[in-house]
Parts: structure tokens; sequence; C-alpha cells
């Protein structure tokens, strides 16, 4: 079977070992842990795939690469070769440095948010963009084509904006109560579904059309290129890089956890085509909340280590592979009738929890109590994407019931081979099997704030 999947284009150089403690350890942890398994040690954790962010491997050239960090802390040479691989890559004029996605997102948003009643309208705001957007005084609205939520149909751009609805939406707000159009490629919380060219052209179109400024939130940016290329009519003999210089140019700015697509454990990227007074006023944020313009809370030697990463990540054999092992582990568990995203994304697999147990109504939050079954199953620690992390409504705080229930199975890049995804299958076919034992969860302790990182929970 495996012969139809990319053998991994890389030779090990070096291992860490892991472990998997007993089942008996594993329920007695997770009960420390408050039923929650952020709040596990990943010693105890066999096979991590909680996320994908800065948990992949760098290459032999990125540790090179650190060695040459140059730690000045203003004008530092490593902030001025990443800026000239973001501009080779963006053809934007401004590009400053933060520590995450999460630091672009509180220097930008408040920036756009001129007055009250503002929102964002996403193909699918991601957690702590939802997060920023409401801090910052505003209202996130998803705006995903209807496919999205279909996840037994095949669809080649899950993750595309609902255009008809998005015009409906400016019309109904009032374009001058629309702080941005955020376009996240690929779409994550759709299942790591991709964005069709033609979608962001359109979307681009309405956007200029009532002179809204559309962002591209673009941690797998490169992964999204790679779809379009391979089930895009006129993409197939296009470079990565071009695929993704024609997605930027559609865009006013461009946000990015590098830890994705940078191929890094830290750091992220905020750049603007060639609005310079926002750029100024994104830079004075930069200062006290991320650092020095140049540096913007990343080392010298994180910046040289991003500018290698950013270009290897447009590698087509590393992009292959990357999406294969995605594909792999969704076939091995569509083959065994555990119900997933169809078809499988960029980063991981999408386990729809919601017809996988329906009998846990969304408040008990199913998604969360398969993940806690797979960890107890096999020492596989997977993640809620549902109406946990969805959260409550900003006005009423009552709890949103989200349109899916995932529990995703995250692939952290150049770190798992085949067998590792053999060992999670097993596990949630395992799960699946004994789904009709799960029972829901409700909060000892629910933060106010992204809740899901930290909460406490007991078994109903």
């Amino acid at each position: 079977m495996r012969s139809n999947y990319k053998a991994e284009p890389y030779r090990i150089k070096m291992v860490e070992p892991i472990n998997q403690i007993s089942k008996e350890k594993r329920k007695e942890r997770l009960a420390q842990a408050g039923y929650n398994p952020f709040a596990l040690k990943s010693e105890d954790v066999y096979i991590d795939l909680l996320t994908d962010s800065g948990t992949g491997a760098m290459s032999d050239k990125q540790w090179g690469a650190l060695m040459q960090g140059d730690e000045a802390y203003a004008g530092s040479r490593s902030f001025y070769r990443l800026e000239g691989v973001v501009k080779h890559i963006t053809n934007y004029q401004c590009f400053m440095p933060v520590h995450q996605g999460r630091g672009a997102e509180q220097v930008l948003l408040p920036a756009l948010v001129k007055h009250e009643h503002m929102h964002f309208i996403s193909n699918m705001h991601f957690d702590t963009t939802r997060a920023h957007v409401e801090i910052a005084g505003a209202r996130a609205i998803d705006c995903v084509i209807d496919a999205c939520f279909d996840t037994k149909t095949h669809h080649p751009f899950k993750g595309n904006f609902d255009t008809k609805r998005l015009k409906t939406l400016i019309e109904e707000k009032g374009k001058e109560n629309i702080a941005g159009i955020i376009m996240t490629i690929t779409n994550n919380s759709a299942g790591g579904q991709p964005v069709s060219m033609d979608n962001l052209k359109e979307t681009a179109a309405i956007a200029r059309g009532y002179d809204i400024p559309i962002i591209i939130d673009g941690a797998r940016y490169a992964e999204n290129a790679y779809f379009v290329k391979q089930r895009e009519k006129g993409y197939e003999h296009k470079s990565i890089l071009a695929i993704a210089q024609e997605a930027f140019a559609l865009a006013d700015i461009f946000m990015m956890s590098a830890k994705k697509d940078g191929l890094v454990n830290i750091g992220g990227v905020l750049a603007i085509k060639e609005n310079e007074a926002l750029f100024e006023q994104c830079r004075s944020r930069v200062v006290p909340l991320e650092g020095f313009p140049t540096y913007g809370c990343m080392s010298g030697r994180d910046m040289e280590a991003l500018a290698v990463g950013l270009e290897e990540a447009l590698d087509e054999d590393y992009l292959e592979h990357r999406t294969d092992q995605v594909k792999y582990l969704g076939d091995k568990l569509k083959a065994a009738g555990v119900p997933i995203q169809w078809p499988t994304g960029g980063h991981a697999v999408f386990v729809d929890c919601k017809a996988m147990v329906p009998h846990i109504p969304y408040h008990q939050f199913p998604a969360q109590a398969v993940v806690n079954a797979l960890y107890e199953a096999s020492g596989v620690r997977g993640v809620e994407i549902g109406s946990l992390l969805l959260g409550r409504d900003p006005d009423t705080k009552e709890n949103i019931e989200s349109p899916v229930e995932f529990m995703r199975l995250t692939i952290p890049r150049r770190t798992y081979t085949y067998n590792h995804l053999d060992v999670v299958a097993d596990g949630v076919i395992e799960v699946y099997q004994n789904k009709d034992r799960l029972k829901g969860l409700d909060f000892v302790y629910e933060p106010p704030v992204l809740r899901h990182f930290t909460a406490k929970f007991k078994p109903l």
C-alpha cells in the first residue's frame, strides 16, 4: 500500500527517543491533566499530533544557518537576510518579524478597527485570530462554502469563501463596518482544506469593489499553492513560488505563523504590500508588544533559520511527501469506516466526531471525548477543533455550537514515519470500534479567553 505514497525525501541525521507509558499510567496522567491533553507532559505522550506549529524538524541547512545569527539588538544582518526572502516571495514592500502568528494579529488587527461595531469576515477564523478580533473590539464572522460541512463528499477546495454570502454580509453590515476580509490558506478549521486561485480572485475583486483590505492568513500558504498546482486547471506547470506570488498579489496584507510553512520552531511574519501609513502604525505597536522592529521577539539565529525554511517549504518533493503522509493516514482511517473530512487537507486528518459519537451533545464536547479516548488507548495526542475551541458568544456568553466537531490529528513536518502513522491509525480505529462507550465532559475550570488551552474537565 505504501508504494502509492512518496517516500521521505530526506535522510535522518539525528533521533530523539520517545517512550510509550502503560495504559494505566496514561489514565492517571489524563486525570491529573484535568482531561485536557494540552496539560499533559510531552514525556507522557508517545506520538504527538497536538499541532504542527513549531513541532517539525529543521534541515541541516537550517541548523547551519543558526550559527550565522547576528544577535544585534537593532539592525541585525539576520533581519535583512529574512526581509529579503520575505520580499522575494511576497513582493510586498514592508516587513516586520514577530514571535508567531498571534504576534502579527495583536499588532495588525487593532490598527484596522476604526470604531465600534466593526467586523472581520473570514473563510474561517482560527482560534487566536478570533480571540484577537474580539480583543480589538470587533466581531468575527465565518463565511466558508457549505461543502466544507459535508465531510463525506469530495470537493477539491472546501476552504473556499462563500462569495455570494460575502457580498450579502458586506451589504447587511455596511462596508464601513468591515475592518478586513481574512483569507485563511489553507483553511485550518475547515479541515486543512485549500482555497482555489479562482476563489481568491473572486474574493479579492469583491474586497476591491468595496475598498476593504484583504488579509492572507498564510501559515500554510505553500501547502495551499501545492494543492492549487495539483487540482486547479491552468496551474499544472507553474512553480509553487509562482502560484504563491500570484496569491499574494491579490491581497494587501500577509500575516503568518512561520512555525508551519516556515519550518521553524518559533517565528512569524507581518508583511504589508504598499500601505506605509498602516505599516508605521503597526511598527509603533511592535515595539511595546514584540520588541524592536528588526527583531520582533525573534533572535538572530531564529531569523536565519526562518529565511532558509521559507525557501525549503516551496520545494515540490517536500510538499508531495508532506501531503502524502496526511493522505496515507486518512486513507487508512477511511478504509476502516472512520468518518473523516474528505478529501484530506495539507497538515492533518480531521476525524468527524459529530458523525462518530452523535450521542454526545455539542455542549459536552464530543471531539474532546474522542481525543481523550485516543490518548488512553494509544498514547497518541490529538486536539479538539469544535465547540470547545469555538467558545462562547462574546455578547450573550452562551456556548456556540460549532458546525463541525473535529479531532485534528496534526502531523509535524519531517518528524514521523509511515510506521508511526500506522500506530496512530490503529489507535483511532480502536476508539472508533468502542465509540458507543464514550461519554461527554463538563467544565471544572473555564478560562475567559481561548478556553481550550487551559480548561479543566470532569467526565460525565
